[in-house]
């Protein structure tokens, strides 16, 4: 008789796999209250459980607020998304240039081509999201430095929860192959300053873009 798989995973890890992927889905989106009774209701668990699980995603920037006054998922303001992109644009600029700088721009450059987002038509927004951050993983990939991607990977879940909070036009503008394309051309042209600045470009532009509609929203919940 084979034996079953053990699940490894405690209780308070699989409280936080289920919320982590239900706000990075944006089931829960950004500033959803997260209440302890609430949780612990649905997810049949111990309030000290969900408590636990609520600290870790508050210790990785998804969740935000005090445990006295209630936690929320996190809803960055205009400044914390111009400082999210700026990180963004240093890392990735850092990537291209250090890709021409070895030689790689040209071999790079066809990668990333065959994996340029491919538009919204017919797919979920977290479906265009992964195409968008996955081509960005590929380029801090293939710098071969591995705390650069590590520091990458560690802003991919914030990454989500911002851009999923924006439902804008301009979103399907941001992630389109069309938009993505001079960060190819300036791989493939070999020139690592060229490349650096593009990426400082397309992470500067992008980021004012989501500050900008999130000051918008904010202002439009003012008003009412």
């Amino acid at each position: 008789m084979p034996m079953k798989g053990i699940n490894r995973l405690t209780l308070r890890e699989q409280v936080w796999t289920t919320l982590r992927a239900e706000i990075l889905e944006g089931n829960l989106p950004a500033g959803s209250r997260l209440g302890e009774v609430d949780l612990a209701e649905q997810l049949n668990v111990s309030r000290g459980t969900v408590r636990e699980a609520l600290r870790k995603l508050q210790q990785s920037g998804l969740v935000e607020g005090e445990d006295r006054i209630g936690l929320r998922v996190a809803q960055f303001t205009p400044k914390q998304l111009r400082e999210l992109f700026a990180v963004r644009a240093a890392l990735e600029g850092l990537a291209a240039s250090t890709i021409v700088t070895q030689g790689r721009g040209s071999e790079v450059a066809d990668l990333l081509e065959k994996n340029l987002p491919a538009g919204a038509d017919g797919k979920s927004a977290v479906e265009v999201l992964d195409e968008d951050l996955g081509f960005h993983q590929i380029l801090c990939h293939e710098s071969g430095n591995e705390v650069l991607l590590e520091m990458w990977n560690d802003l991919q879940d914030r990454m989500r929860v911002a851009i999923m909070s924006d439902a804008s036009a301009q979103r399907a503008e941001l992630m389109s192959g069309v938009y993505h394309q001079p960060i190819v051309d300036a791989l493939r042209a070999g020139d690592p300053e060229k490349a650096r600045e593009t990426l400082n470009e397309h992470m500067r532009y992008a980021g004012e873009v989501w500050a900008v509609n999130r000051e918008k929203q904010a202002s439009r919940v003012d008003e009412d």
